[in-house]
């Protein structure tokens, strides 16, 4: 039986005069007993969807139902744990828990008696009256399932609920989630986790939704019909680890969002994209994705960016969950840094046309108000985005030699020839 349902979900946001689809015919549910990942590329609509199913935001078009009600706000049966802990500093563990009760008008007694019955319930029994900053990262992410979970919910939304916790905390937190879910002691009857980290949704999910394009919909559903303990080191569980970054790594997926995205540049440095090459090269120019992230202590959130700029620039080539190094790449990932500055430099005019045209100018001009720039991006996309692309382009442009930036003032211009020894 579907507890929740999506049905043809979009949301566009505007800023200024700069419109941009996030999701469009976002279609899925999540069914009575059953626990449902989200997956996508940083960026992609992962969060925005979570808030609009949960009845935080609205959708501009389509509609969610919560057992065959449609949602047009926060409804009763329902409860979030967010990435960040969002714990009043000043109220104590049993207070910050029973202020979910207290704003549906239960009486004292009766509030402090399910607070206390939650906080067991997360293994924090002894810390009622302790204060958020007297507990540990973990301590205060369990404060946040006590709280979710002292209403009763009965879906409970997930958003990357562990990715701000140490790796160890993050997997005994999983576990003790996973066994109060399993033990069936609480009034939980579905669960949608929006997580970045792949094994984690193999490790917890029985189903995976893949969101994919720009704006996003749901592009794939990937069962995971592993019984429970699930053993990381199992090569069940890596065939669906793998098949979740194939899925987000599949080439018709990356060209389209190049293709869809030419102004908008990865978050991605120069130091962590030159790093990632040269640990390829060592590898002989090939890797497996996940055994990469692993071996290089990359979160997925902070791999994919690279994996793109590597792939805009022409130094390299994802598919299949594999990432291949070009000609050009194993070249950049074996150079010494001058080679490596001269490839980048000439990889960067002629694959990103954001420089190349910005480097054109100042070969006519000689400098140009960083000003300039900044309101020829914003026309294009939104603020925050137009400033992450000018950062890109400066240091990206400044690494490979092609411009320089005064801080004082505030421009571009070209740099100084080096002096003759």
């Amino acid at each position: 039986m579907a507890l929740l349902q999506a049905v043809n979900v979009g949301k566009t946001y505007t800023a200024g005069q700069v419109v941009k689809p996030v999701l469009q015919g976002v279609d899925l549910e999540v069914r009575e007993g059953e626990i449902v990942a989200l997956l996508g590329r940083s960026g992609g609509g992962k969060s925005t969807l979570l808030r609009i199913l949960a009845g935080l935001i609205p959708p501009d078009e389509g509609e969610v139902r919560f057992k065959g009600q449609r949602v047009e706000g926060p409804m009763e049966g329902m409860a979030m744990v967010f990435q960040s802990f969002a714990l009043f500093p000043w109220l104590t563990v049993l207070e910050n828990v029973a202020l979910g009760l207290e704003a549906r008008g239960l009486p004292k007694a009766e509030r402090e008696r399910r607070a206390r019955e939650a906080i067991a319930l997360v293994g924090l029994e002894g810390f009622e009256n302790a204060l958020p900053k007297e507990l540990s990262g973990g301590m205060r992410q369990r404060v946040g399932f006590a709280r979710a979970l002292v209403v009763e919910p009965e879906i409970l939304f997930m958003d990357e609920p562990f990715s701000a916790l140490d790796p160890l905390t993050a997997e005994g937190l999983r576990e003790d989630l996973l066994d109060l879910w399993q033990a069936g002691r609480t009034s939980t009857r579905g669960i949608l986790l929006v997580t970045h980290n792949m094994e984690e949704a193999v490790a917890l999910a029985d189903r995976a939704l893949v969101l994919q394009g720009s704006p996003a919909r749901v592009g794939r559903e990937i069962p995971i019909p592993l019984p429970h303990p699930r053993d990381p080191g199992d090569a069940r569980f890596r065939s669906l680890v793998e098949a979740i970054y194939e899925t987000l790594t599949q080439r018709e997926e990356v060209e389209r969002r190049l293709e869809e995205e030419a102004l908008r540049l990865p978050q991605a440095s120069v130091e962590a994209l030159l790093g990632l090459a040269e640990a390829i090269a060592r590898l002989g120019g090939r890797a497996d994705l996940p055994l990469l992230a692993e071996e290089e202590g990359l979160e997925v959130d902070d791999l994919f960016p690279l994996l793109e700029a590597l792939e805009l620039l022409g130094f390299a080539r994802v598919e299949h969950g594999d990432v291949e190094l070009t000609a050009a790449g194993l070249a950049l990932g074996q150079a010494d840094l001058q080679r490596q500055k001269a490839l980048f430099a000439e990889h960067l005019l002629r694959h990103v046309p954001l420089m190349a045209r910005l480097h054109r100018v100042l070969l006519e001009r000689g400098r140009l108000p960083e000003k300039r720039v900044l309101e020829w991006l914003e026309a294009r996309m939104p603020p925050t985005e137009a400033r992450h692309v000018l950062g890109v382009l400066r240091e990206w442009g400044r690494f490979a030699g092609l411009l320089a930036y005064e801080e004082r003032g505030r421009f571009f211009h070209l740099p100084e020839p080096e002096e003759t020894p």
